[in-house]
């Protein structure tokens, strides 16, 4: 039986997912699925988010150690995620047992304007000062290059039941965008995930992390940048590509 920690990104909460959890345990039906909230998302948004990708890395092994799992962990991660799970992997490749990363950006190796596109930059600033609607409908265009209508009800659902605080929002955004990764490869079985057509983060960030560190990526030809949402199957298959048995 191995573990599987999934870590998703910036203002989202473990019903995001959907059913991306449940096909990956179709998949794997030996396997335990983890699937955490980040402090100030989903059932935690009462807490502080940590404004540093490195708080993120302690959170998640704390609690995983509370919650009884053990580690190595196979790790699944978007976007944020994929940055704290690239952190967990600099810290402590033992815990790690294979890492996917998904659409994910890291500072030093792509410029700002690859990491988030700056025409996106006053819709993220509209997310500060919108309603929990808007934020959702903001979200949605930005992160799924599919036809979605039937989720935006579901998502607003979600953000009024746990509302996130501004200041958590600027709080995450933060440790984004001031993370900085070691330049050396961390020694741990890695691969990309990418979406050509991500309206958020350029595909180019995936390409040069690949070149730099000689590992594995595939890119989907017109997914957006929530990947497992816009095609799961897709994601799973390169799973089972990027894992051993």
């Amino acid at each position: 039986m191995r573990n599987w920690v999934l870590l998703r990104g910036l203002m989202r909460e473990i019903r995001h997912w959907g059913d991306f959890a449940q096909q990956l345990q179709q998949q794997y039906p030996q396997d335990r699925i983890i699937v955490l909230d980040w402090p100030g998302n989903g059932q935690l948004n009462m807490q502080i988010s940590p404004n540093r990708i490195e708080d993120m890395v302690q959170y998640l092994r704390q609690t995983l150690a509370a919650q009884g799992h053990h580690a190595p962990y196979h790790v699944l991660a978007l976007s944020l995620g994929a940055m704290v799970a690239i952190a967990w992997a600099q810290q402590a490749p033992n815990e790690l047992a294979s890492a996917t990363l998904i659409n994910t950006s890291l500072r030093p190796f792509n410029p700002f304007y690859q990491r988030l596109r700056p025409r996106n930059y006053p819709q993220l600033l509209r997310l500060l000062f919108s309603s929990a609607a808007q934020q959702e409908q903001i979200i949605l265009q930005l992160t799924s290059n599919q036809s979605q209508a039937e989720l935006l009800p579901q998502w607003i659902a979600y953000q009024q039941q746990y509302p996130i605080r501004r200041s958590n929002i600027l709080r995450q955004l933060l440790a984004a965008l001031r993370y900085r990764s070691r330049l050396n490869c961390p020694a741990v079985p890695l691969q990309l995930l990418a979406s050509q057509c991500d309206q958020l983060v350029s595909a180019q960030c995936s390409q040069t992390l690949a070149q730099r560190w000689q590992i594995p990526l595939y890119i989907h030809p017109s997914a957006g940048h929530d990947l497992p949402l816009d095609d799961a199957a897709w994601v799973l298959a390169h799973l089972q590509l990027g894992q051993p048995t």
